[in-house]
């Protein structure tokens, strides 16, 4: 039998580290009956935070997928991690959802990393209410967390309620739309609250802001806008629908405040998202791919008749086995029916299927269309495969992970680990696409690489944790690149005679610099048949296998255009594997004639910091070769964004803290690759030699 789609909401809870996103879905189990103690994340005991180290840490790595109700309708909330290192977690999410709540601090207010991920948010189209979390704590302002969302997020918040009283004093919320006035008391119970007339000192504003509030939503309707603009009273009803249409269209955002950790003011926001967030039915349908990649114009339409098409957005293993959360955009996925997962071409019988709570299940003999359910023991599934009818396959758009820059060599530090370590970082890899592992030929080290060091730490912390593995860590490693930077025409010959047929091929080629990004292209302007046609994949293929090693420092080489512009061969002597030959002694020969260099990566770097520390910040930037690109000034402090080398940034945490007496805070990602100054590519060529040397005794 088909669900009330309109019943439905899948949401995800996103914010910066510490803005209470954690916390806020704590509450929301509360309330909708599903936990009956709450658990708080500074007792590490969250409830959706089942990790250790999220637990230990305080803050959310994993994402977690639990399903509750809430006045008759289910909602499936996503709680995603705020911290830079684990966008990847966050992009990933808002992938799958409908709708998401951005929570935001009342005396922070928008900080770094909420940026990142309101610009995710904005990049997915995912409609979103705000909440101004915080508001007992000293310091907090909800009208300057609005005001910081017009100037800095540029978006409109559309202010659907007003504090009453604030700081100690915060003891409810005005309802701008019924002129109500919700007041808890001090008992910490979230049912513990009256409905009343708005206080006396109050009434101004929330004439002023209603108002305010009615001529925003209105503007969506054109009839409705004229019978405002004549003067006639608007029903709260129409009111309502304009809002949740200008929501869905990302037009504004209703904004509501309150305080998670004293249980005041989340209803309202639970109210906000049913009666602003779209269902499953109301979202663009996502696009259909076909194996290449290019759209095929068709859409997996939310329709439990339609054939099927799911999304594996996240794998996790726990005691009971692999888990895969998987978002049904369309169709329905049975219990013990066969589905085709298009990356792998292999089918799969569905074995399991379970409702999650954070750390219990339900099991589920079938779900639908605009469901996030977890299948149990799933092989080979990774982060963003297509899970489709076999007879009918399409793949959802697939989902796109950066390169890592950041690398560390481990080993066991007890001699039989390694097999036991192997197997661990094999599942840690299926759980998350933008950590890599691969091992160095010529040391026999492992070598792990992700998007910065506390991604990596905390990969070490789940290896010695989460399976028993302890390591030893070798120092970071920045992921270098090597680019040229001159033109170079060069020839190369290849031919070699021993008794029977021998082997020959000559090529002239040029050699140039590409744009940034480009990253390896070849052509061929042979005329008249010098190299036959039929060679030149050969060629490429030499080219585009000797890249892979710079002659610099052994780091690929990234941003060059060979052409081939002429050559010789053989009639009985060349084959393709001749021309390959030539190719590779090509590279080597004429790569160290065109100016070869150093590219390093450059991070985006945005620093928040007290104002009376921000001279020794920016001058310690300046030390790590860092440029300053803007800065800016709130009552908190000052925002300072940035660009400087990753090479530079190593353990700047701990001297931000030192620097700014533990009130700074910092988020960095990769922006691009730049040539590294001379001094620097001496230093890391030198350091790589001598590795190669040790690693070769």
């Amino acid at each position: 039998m088909a669900k009330d789609l309109s019943k439905y909401r899948n949401i995800g809870i996103f914010a910066h580290v510490d803005a209470g996103k954690t916390t806020t879905t704590e509450r929301i189990l509360k309330l909708t009956g599903k936990i009956h103690k709450i658990g708080e994340v500074h007792d590490g005991a969250a409830t959706t935070d089942f990790m250790e180290q999220e637990q230990e840490r305080g803050i959310t790595i994993q994402s977690a997928a639990t399903s509750c109700f809430w006045k008759d309708y289910q909602f499936n909330i996503i709680d995603t991690p705020g911290h830079v290192d684990f966008t990847i977690e966050v992009y990933r999410s808002l992938k799958v959802l409908d709708g998401g709540i951005g929570v935001f601090c009342g005396s922070g207010g928008v900080e770094p990393q909420s940026e990142t991920n309101w610009r995710y948010a904005n990049d997915s189209k995912v409609a979103r209410i705000i909440y101004v979390n915080k508001l007992d704590r000293t310091g907090a302002d909800f009208y300057r967390v609005v005001k910081q969302v017009k100037d800095i997020l540029v978006a409109t918040p559309l202010v659907m309620v007003l504090p009453i009283g604030v700081e100690t004093e915060f003891k409810g919320v005005v309802d701008l739309l019924t002129r109500k006035a919700w007041i808890w008391d001090d008992s910490g119970d979230p049912f513990a609250y009256t409905i009343e007339e708005v206080p006396e000192d109050m009434k101004d504003d929330v004439e002023l802001y209603r108002e305010q509030l009615i001529e925003t939503a209105v503007e969506q309707d054109n009839d409705l806008m004229e019978k405002y603009l004549e003067g006639e009273e608007i029903a709260i009803e129409d009111v309502k629908r304009c809002i949740r249409k200008g929501t869905r269209d990302l037009v504004f955002f209703p904004t509501y405040c309150g305080s998670s950790f004293k249980n005041k003011g989340v209803q309202l926001v639970l109210d906000g998202v049913i009666d602003y967030l779209p269902d499953p039915t109301e979202v663009n349908p996502q696009p259909e791919v076909d194996l290449e990649g290019n759209e095929t114009g068709t859409f997996a339409i939310v329709d439990p008749e339609k054939p099927l098409r799911a999304l594996a957005f996240k794998i996790m293993d726990d005691r009971y086995g692999a888990l895969t959360f998987t978002r049904i955009y369309s169709g329905t996925l049975n219990k013990g029916m066969t589905i085709l997962n298009t990356a792998t071409g292999k089918t799969d019988r569905i074995g399991r299927l379970v409702e999650m709570h954070a750390n219990d299940r339900i099991e589920i003999d079938s779900a639908q269309a605009g469901d996030i359910v977890a299948i149990v023991g799933m092989k080979n599934v990774q982060t963003g495969h297509t899970l489709c009818d076999p007879n009918e396959p399409a793949t959802l758009e697939p989902m796109v992970f950066p390169d890592p820059v950041i690398s560390i060599a481990i080993k066991p530090k007890n001699k039989g680990g390694n097999e036991k370590m192997g197997l661990a970082l094999s599942k840690m890899v299926q759980e998350d696409p933008s950590f890599y592992v691969e091992t160095d030929q010529e040391s026999g080290e492992t070598i792990i690489k992700g998007m910065g060091e506390l991604h990596l730490d905390i990969k070490v912390d789940i290896l010695r944790r989460t399976h028993g593995v302890e390591v030893e860590v070798g120092q970071p490693q920045v992921a270098y690149r090597e680019s040229i930077t001159k033109v170079i025409n060069d020839s190369y010959t290849h031919k070699k005679q021993s008794g029977g047929s021998g082997q020959f091929g000559r090529i002239d080629y040029t050699i140039q610099p590409g744009e940034p990004g480009t990253g390896f292209q070849f052509e061929s302007k042979v005329t008249g048949g010098n190299v036959p046609r039929e060679f030149w994949p050969a060629v490429q293929k030499g080219f585009q296998a000797s890249i892979v090693k710079g002659v610099l420092a052994g780091f690929p080489c990234v941003d060059l255009k060979v052409t081939l512009t002429d050559g010789a061969f053989h009639a009985v002597d060349s084959s393709a594997i001749a021309f390959e030959i030539a190719a590779r002694a090509g590279y080597r020969q004429s790569i160290p004639k065109a100016g070869p260099q150093l590219l390093e990566p450059i991070m985006n770097i945005d620093v928040f910091t007290p104002e009376d520390h921000m001279g020794d910040v920016i001058g310690d930037l300046n030390r790590r070769r860092g440029m300053i690109k803007s800065q800016s000034t709130n009552p908190m402090g000052v925002r300072i964004k940035a660009e400087a080398p990753l090479s530079e940034m190593f353990g700047y945490i701990g001297d931000l803290r030192t620097m700014t007496s533990g009130r700074g805070q910092f988020s960095m990602e990769f922006d691009h690759y730049a040539p590294c100054p001379k001094n620097v590519a001496d230093e890391v060529i030198k350091a790589t030699k001598e590795r190669e040397l040790a690693a070769s005794k």
